[in-house]
């Protein structure tokens, strides 16, 4: 699924001297692209070097009386203008990760294919699902004249009100970075640069652009820079984006200990760093502390990156030029690196479009989680069925805000508010409904839209099966009750008083509260499906496929069991749980949630072999036999937790691997665990410190459920900072 334009790229660049002196030969492609960018830069003026440091919005904002630049690319996030003398193309931006996203009027809207929300995705516990998913998206990204993703979206759950939790991968920094790093990687299988964000700790919306994350340095090294690390060592992004908000009082794109010290000294990462939209505060703090590029001017009525700015900078000597020749090398790298200079992006034909509806189904069967399934009522026997509420004759529900891919076709169901930013509410065309009906050609289906509760009971009652779908709307720039939306908790207690046969189907952004949870045999979690959700929902519940999915994060019982009860706030939010986020938090806490993290269930079962577990160079290797003991073929999740003493809670994500086995098939699963799982930041020795001792490698079906265990006796270790896997 590549797509390689080969053509020559006219691009118009700003502030550029009247008379450039003529392109002299630039070494070929098969130099490094270290080698290539430092000999472009040393053929370029001072004025070519500022204008690879400042991006645009690509669309007129009324607000700042902001025209974006004729050379942007309609309905995109953002421009920066290229060299055309030298050949290096302009950077045209696209939103987001779950497909080419469209910003700006609605006539210019652009139908491409949407993803599941990537929470759904790091439901599926499946780095190849995410890669191959990266790849399409990367593939209609090209097509449409991109040639960078603001994708790569890793902040773990600390907030599970987040308005933003669907675009993230979950609470565990381990399989956020797995999940993140293979979306990253799959993208740039296509000559697209990928970025990494937000960074850091950008873990609410409440306040986003001024709020202050406060954290301790190990916690924060243990959390969320560790799914961070992850997401960059297997993803190998060109760029990482700096976050709104402030970390220990300072903003996150002027944070010399994140964006320097971490990122380049410790992490080594070779890219460029550029701001989220709006993100910059400052000139010379900004570049001194490691930003590279301003993006989005537009949304704010300052340009921080200005060439006036950073001219004026210059001369006041806040900043020298070796630190604009670094900011601009380092931005050249990444287009040599990653193919945009010697594959010039230009808008082209999307396809092969049914290979990529394939592929979001694929993903969206996947990451369906079976939470609950009393009685065996999944998959369906029935005659008669009665469907209820969620638009589910019409299609599915989608996020809002700038990760908003629009369908290919219509928005099923138009009109629902906001329907301007940060909507509109969007509904892919893609009906459980419609496709139960083909799968179960012999079953009697009525459908009752749910804003009658009594309505909606009595056609349960004359069914022989009801199926609830349940939405939940969430997006960017607001976090969210833990809640579904309206009144339809008390829609699902009147249909489950009215047939004990209830299932309940959860289109939602994240975790909700479920007060019903104990009066309905079936619960199942669809997340945000994509545009074959309603497909795939249907062939989950037909039994078609059999669910694999496992949680990403815990569902609570009660928002008292939360570390912060409290709605989001302004200011200073204190992380007190530090490094104890999600299933760590309840563990440490004794807290019982109503889904544990890694909770799944399926329609076969599966049986383990002995667990042995070996030392492998600084890490380990565990390994066990699964077996399809069931009548159905089915996909397992091997997940394996370690635990060890003084850590921020009893037990962490050591490894997983999901495979997929027909009945009575067999295969051997290895699973390698990374050392610093095993290890606390130490702070007075910079880096992972081991403690001699016992350390437990338990086979697990949740974060809960456990099975063999193997117990070893492990000598004191460190690892420095800069350790690599």
């Amino acid at each position: 699924m590549r797509a390689y334009w080969l053509i020559s790229l006219v691009a118009a660049a700003v502030l550029a001297p009247a008379r450039p002196a003529a392109a002299q030969a630039l070494p070929p492609a098969r130099a490094t692209p270290e080698q290539r960018a430092a000999a472009a830069l040393a053929q370029m003026t001072l004025d070519e070097k500022l204008t690879l440091l400042m991006g645009y919005f690509s669309t007129d904002f009324a607000r700042t009386q902001y025209t974006a630049p004729p050379e942007g690319r309609a309905a995109s996030a953002g421009y920066v203008p290229g060299i055309p003398r030298l050949g290096i193309p302009a950077q045209w931006q696209t939103d987001a990760g779950m497909g080419v996203a469209s910003q700006g009027r609605a006539a210019e809207k652009r139908a491409r294919t949407a993803l599941p929300s990537t929470l759904a995705t790091a439901a599926t516990w499946d780095p190849q699902m995410a890669f191959f998913g990266g790849q399409m998206i990367g593939n209609e990204a090209r097509a449409d004249g991109f040639n960078v993703m603001l994708a790569g979206s890793v902040n773990l759950m600390r907030e599970p009100r987040n308005g933003r939790n669907f675009e993230y991968a979950g609470e565990d920094p381990l399989l956020a970075g797995a999940i993140v790093g293979a979306q990253i990687a799959g993208i740039q299988t296509n000559p697209v640069i990928s970025t990494a964000k937000h960074y850091a700790v950008n873990d609410q919306e409440t306040d986003r652009g001024a709020g202050n994350s406060v954290i301790g340095e190990a916690a924060l090294r243990t959390s969320d820079l560790l799914a961070f690390q992850f997401a960059l060592e297997r993803g190998r992004p060109g760029a990482v984006m700096c976050a709104y908000n402030r970390i220990n009082g300072s903003y996150g794109c002027e944070h010399p200990f994140l964006l320097t010290q971490i990122l380049r000294t410790e992490w080594q990462w070779p890219g460029y760093v550029l701001t989220d939209w709006g993100a910059a505060h400052s000139t010379a703090p900004a570049a001194n502390a490691g930003l590279d590029q301003e993006s989005g001017y537009g949304l704010q009525r300052d340009a921080w990156f200005g060439a006036d700015k950073l001219k004026a900078a210059l001369g006041t000597r806040k900043i020298d030029q070796r630190r604009i020749d670094l900011m601009a090398t380092r931005v050249l790298t990444a287009l040599y690196a990653h193919g945009l200079v010697d594959h010039p992006a230009t808008p082209g034909i999307v396809g092969p479009l049914d290979m990529h509806r394939w592929v979001t189904q694929r993903d969206a069967e996947a990451g369906i989680v079976l939470l609950k399934n009393l009685g065996g009522l999944l998959p369906l026997v029935a005659k008669t069925i009665a469907v209820i509420g969620g638009h589910a004759d019409k299609g599915v529900i989608s996020g809002g805000g700038s990760s908003q891919v629009y369908p290919d076709g219509v928005n099923a169901v138009p009109g629902i508010a906001p329907t301007e930013w940060p909507g509109p509410v969007v509904y892919y065309p893609s009906s459980p409904l419609d496709e139960l009906r083909t799968i179960l050609p012999g079953v009697s289906f009525t459908f009752t839209d749910g804003a009658d509760a009594a309505a909606a009971a009595r056609a349960a009652a004359a069914a022989d099966v009801a199926i609830v779908f349940a939405t939940q709307w969430a997006t960017e720039s607001v976090d969210v009750a833990l809640t579904l939306d309206g009144d339809q908790d008390r829609l699902i207690e009147a249909v489950a008083n009215a047939n004990r046969k209830t299932i309940v189907v959860l289109e939602t952004g994240g975790p909700v509260l479920m007060p019903w949870a104990g009066q309905v045999p079936a619960i199942v979690e669809a997340w945000y499906p994509g545009r074959m959700g309603g497909l795939a929902i249907a062939r989950v519940l037909s039994g078609q496929v059999s669910p694999s999915g496992r949680l990403p994060a815990t569902f609570p019982r009660s928002l008292d069991q939360l570390p912060h009860p409290e709605a989001p706030h302004k200011g200073d939010v204190d992380y007190t749980e530090g490094a104890a986020v999600g299933y760590k938090w309840f563990d440490k806490n004794n807290l019982e949630p109503l889904f544990a993290f890694g909770h799944g269930l399926s329609y076969t079962s599966f049986g383990y072999g002995p667990l042995s577990v070996t030392r492998d160079g600084d890490g380990f290797t565990a390994k066990v036999a699964v077996t399809n003991t069931g009548a159905r073929r089915g996909s397992e999740v091997v997940q394996l937790y370690v635990s060890g003493g003084g850590w921020e809670a009893p037990r962490r994500l050591g490894g997983f691997s999901k495979v997929e086995l027909a009945p009575g098939e067999r295969a051997l699963v290895e699973l390698r665990i990374d050392p610093r799982l095993l290890a606390v930041w130490d702070v007075r020795v910079p880096g992972w410190s081991r403690a001699a001792g016992r350390y437990h490698f338990s086979l697990a079906q949740s974060s809960r459920v456990f099975g063999e265990t193997v117990t070893l006796q492990l000598p004191a270790g460190h690892l420095t900072p800069q350790w690599r896997p």
